[in-house]
């Protein structure tokens, strides 16, 4: 068998194109896919976290057709939210753009809720799994209790029409985490901690409830009093903002493997 020649990827720098608060969005947003792809989260390249430009009505994604292991600072493209390409780095040999259901989804958002600064979806099997479920996620255990009040989007194919958006963001309203019916999971916050530590905690709610189901024994639910008790203590006002503590930890486990994704 002959071999054949494969694109060398070469991501040149962007660091000095863009403004430090653009730069440092980068930075976090890489790392953000870093540790999707540590946690078991990624799904190859198509799922995708955006945060919004510090400034600016645009926002960053990831380059359709890399893998969330590789991402780095400079190869996330900037786009407005009209799909439109306004910035991005020279790959080499690849010439990398949006994939088109990561904008419709992440635009909507982004363009409807101002206060939202990044936004997460996933495909991973349990939230798939939990998606699929009539009954939707449960709040067995104190970690699904966070998410008592969570949103739900009924599946109408993939997300390629921009007619999707507005039905999206209106499912979506005041929730911080969607469950989108036969599809997987979202979850949004005004910064790229917030909505990690978001999907972390739910995408173990998943886990922790299909484990449960899968004893076949009775579950056991909890009081309908604890439950909103205990939903309460998780909200914002009530203990300080989800990833303040954890995130510069995060950034160092991620220093100790691999730390190009600053790059």
């Amino acid at each position: 068998m002959l071999d054949r020649p494969t694109p060398t990827l070469t991501i040149a720098s962007m660091r000095d194109r863009v403004t430090p608060a653009e730069w440092q969005a980068r930075i976090d947003l890489a790392a953000c896919y870093r540790l999707m792809a540590l946690y078991g989260m990624a799904d190859m390249g198509a799922n995708h976290v955006s945060v919004r430009v510090p400034g600016e009505d645009t926002f960053l994604i990831n380059p359709y057709g890399m893998m969330y292991e590789e991402i780095t600072a400079s190869s996330l493209i900037k786009i407005d939210h009209l799909g439109n390409v306004l910035a991005k780095t020279d790959f080499g040999g690849f010439d990398f753009g949006v994939n088109r259901a990561g904008f419709v989804i992440h635009s909507a958002i982004h363009q409807a809720k101002h206060e939202i600064g990044c936004v997460i979806h996933t495909h991973t099997w349990p939230g798939m799994a939990i998606s699929s479920l009539e009954c939707g996620l449960l709040p067995l255990t104190q970690t699904a209790m966070r998410f008592a009040k969570i949103a739900y989007h009924d599946y109408k194919g993939v997300v390629l029409d921009l007619e999707m958006q507005e039905e999206l963001v209106r499912d979506l309203g005041d929730c911080n985490a969607m469950i989108m019916y036969n599809h997987g999971l979202l979850t949004v916050g005004e910064t790229i901690p917030q909505a990690f530590n978001a999907m972390h905690r739910l995408e173990l709610s998943c886990k922790a409830q299909l484990a449960a189901m899968a004893c076949n024994t009775p579950l056991r639910p909890a009081r309908e009093d604890v439950v909103a008790a205990t939903y309460k203590n998780y909200q914002p006002g009530t203990r300080r903002a989800y990833g303040v503590m954890e995130w510069p930890a995060l950034l160092r486990q991620l220093d100790r493997i691999d730390g190009s994704y600053a790059d």
